[in-house]
């Protein structure tokens, strides 16, 4: 029997054939269509969680001849609490720093931000992909904090990622593990005001990550106006290209969110707030062609209609999927 597609080739056809019916338009200010798409997506995600006393704690602190350190732990929602690492620099150009939120994608935790290695590979991760994202930031100048995400590292995923699980039963419910992230991104910002305000500028707080990380920068920017500016890394293509095209973490799916947008209108959130979105040129799971394609639209159809039509960038590394620190950083500080 050859009558057909089979499954999988039947829904990439039916993935490349739904409308986007929250595109915007051009027919009102794009401010009144991110209101709008911002309640959709919020509702897509399964937000809001419930807010509850986060139990803010210090579990140590240390100190080095580049940053002081405070290892600590929130409460994010009820029965669920995130430790983060947070570097305050010794020497800065600035008054009071701004602030680098930085996010691992699948390895085996948010310990190789700060250049530290507890498993076999984890050197590997920094050596060959610029992944210590915590000690970049410190060294230009900023705070850094190493958020530990859902399913990663010691939240469930020691040594290695497990999303599988978590994601498959959150959609049960109405949840999702990409919306339990970008809430403990929130949460953390919560932090950020109440407990580090004396020694960071609150402010001004930026998140990059590369990979999952990526992806969870992209989604908290879109949905958070206090992240003002983002560098997700490996995470930015079309969902007919990237995760609607091979095998992904379950942790990338959100249920009908194509119905509505691509990765263009979530960009299209964020502006016109710095915007430098990275991908690699050998990129096999975000491919470069699809990356480009919708990185025009984002251009063309959200940041020309915002009051910063430059604030967008494609920074284009020669190698694969990894972080890409020289060329990214070097275009996120020109426009902050």
């Amino acid at each position: 029997m050859e009558k057909g597609l089979l499954p999988f080739a039947l829904e990439h056809e039916r993935l490349n054939a739904v409308t986007r019916s929250m595109e915007y338009g051009g027919d009102e200010p794009l401010e009144d269509w991110q209101a709008k798409a911002r309640e959709k997506l919020t509702e897509l995600l399964g937000l809001p969680y419930e807010k509850c006393d986060p139990l803010f704690e210090v579990e140590y602190r240390d100190e080095t001849e580049e940053y002081d350190e405070t290892r600590f732990t929130f409460r994010t929602e009820p029965d669920c609490f995130a430790p983060a690492h947070f570097l305050s620099p010794k020497h800065s150009p600035f008054e009071k720093p701004p602030v680098m939120i930085c996010l691992q994608g699948h390895s085996t935790g948010m310990h190789i931000s700060l250049g530290r290695f507890k498993f076999p590979g984890d050197a590997k991760e920094v050596d060959d992909g610029d992944r210590d994202y915590a000690l970049e930031a410190v060294r230009r100048g900023f705070c850094a904090v190493a958020l530990e995400q859902r399913c990663f590292g010691e939240r469930g995923g020691t040594p290695r990622p497990d999303c599988y699980n978590a994601s498959m039963t959150a959609l049960l419910s109405g949840r999702t593990t990409i919306g339990g992230r970008v809430w403990d991104i929130s949460r953390l910002i919560d932090m950020l005001e109440t407990e580090f305000a004396d020694v960071c500028d609150p402010s001004r707080v930026y998140c990059c990550g590369n990979s999952g990380g990526g992806t969870a920068t992209f989604y908290a920017a879109a949905l958070e106006p206090r992240i003002r500016g983002a560098i997700p890394s490996c995470a930015f293509c079309t969902f007919a290209d990237s995760i609607g095209a091979m095998y992904h973490c379950a942790c990338n799916y959100v249920p009908r969110i194509r119905r509505y947008f691509d990765m263009a209108e979530l960009a299209g959130m964020i502006a016109p707030r710095p915007l430098v979105i990275v991908s690699g040129e050998k990129d096999d799971i975000f491919p470069l062609a699809g990356a480009q394609s919708e990185f025009e639209r984002v251009k063309n159809t959200y940041y020309a209609n915002s009051a910063a039509p430059e604030n967008a960038v494609h920074v284009i590394g020669p190698g694969g999927h990894r972080f890409y620190a020289a060329p990214a950083w070097e275009r996120f500080l020109a426009m902050i």
